[in-house]
């Protein structure tokens, strides 16, 4: 099974409460911002990841697949479940079968 090949630039994820977004970070001093993955709580374990944006000062980086990877791998370690309605998110999940087991079942 492939592995999700991420961008070596050291960055942060950062979960937004407030703004209901994963954002993503560069690690540096002062940290930029690199882009985000919406998402809405459906119930206290499913949330659904609604879109992927990343800024186009870091596009084709390969900055989408780390913030999902990342966010994925967080949910996962939560014991979580996903509802990917992000076009992004779904291709993803047929890329890497391997987080298909986080989708909430419909």
């Amino acid at each position: 099974m492939p592995q999700p090949e991420i961008s070596p630039t050291p960055v942060k994820v950062v979960k937004n409460i407030d703004r209901e977004r994963f954002e993503l970070f560069t690690d540096d001093t002062p940290a930029e911002f690199i882009g985000f993955l919406a998402y809405q709580r459906i119930d206290e374990d499913t949330v659904e990841l609604q879109h992927t944006i990343i800024s186009e000062d870091f596009s084709r980086r390969g900055f989408a697949r780390t913030l999902v990877t990342r966010v994925l791998d967080m949910i996962r370690s939560g014991g979580g479940r996903i509802v990917p309605t992000c076009s992004y998110v779904q291709d993803y999940l047929e890329r890497f079968p391997q987080y298909g087991d986080l989708a909430a079942p419909q």
